[in-house]
């Protein structure tokens, strides 16, 4: 589905358009399964409705702070896909989680924005709503024991402490042991383009 130029009403994120092809070559194939599938940070709505779209088998689920739910219901809106649902209020630090368990669950550049604190809530959260056998697909840069993978990630991520010391690139070691706290284990780490990666976890 092809998302043409938007209202000045309408958020607009110009990486969503361009990563949205090769994220979704990651998840076509492991979605295939998938009924209901939880979206963290949704942001824009657009992830959501490109996605929704093109996966009509399943039922996608936004969620993201209340602030953020205008702008996800004006793509919704003039989207009219009968799979994908209104935005659930999910900080995940304060907010209360979903009760129904999800087939699989999906965030896109979050894990750097949100506090340390915020990212573990997170990870505990997910381990809570996951199916056992389900995926976790986090999109996004991260580092390998202690390294960046670029120099631009390594700008990118002194912008992001600069901001807030609690923000930054994330490492994926640090990441394994918060998912594993929630009876996940890493499946995949699938190389994405401009220096992302696709991290796959799956709920034991």
């Amino acid at each position: 589905m092809r998302v043409d130029a938007v209202a000045m009403s309408k958020p607009f994120s110009e990486s969503c358009v361009q990563n949205r092809a090769p994220i979704f070559a990651v998840l076509q194939p492991r979605l295939s399964d998938c009924e209901h599938l939880l979206e963290i940070g949704s942001g824009t709505g657009q992830h959501a409705v490109y996605f929704a779209a093109e996966l009509p088998h399943l039922t996608w689920h936004t969620s993201d702070c209340a602030e953020n739910h205008p702008g996800i219901m004006a793509w919704l809106r003039d989207a009219h896909l009968p799979n994908i649902e209104a935005p659930i209020a999910l900080d995940v630090l304060q907010d209360p989680w979903p009760e129904r368990p999800f087939d699989a669950v999906f965030s896109a550049n979050t894990a750097h924005i949100m506090s340390t604190t915020a990212v573990e809530a997170m990870f505990s959260g997910v381990g809570r709503v996951l199916r056992s056998g389900a995926y976790f697909l986090l999109y996004g840069p991260f580092n390998y024991d202690g390294r960046f993978t670029s120099p631009s990630n390594q700008e990118f991520d002194a912008r992001l402490r600069e901001y807030d010391p609690a923000m930054g690139v994330r490492d994926v070691a640090w990441l394994t042991e918060l998912a594993a706290a929630g009876a996940m284990s890493l499946a995949e780490d699938v190389e994405m383009p401009v220096n992302n990666r696709l991290l796959i976890w799956q709920k034991t």
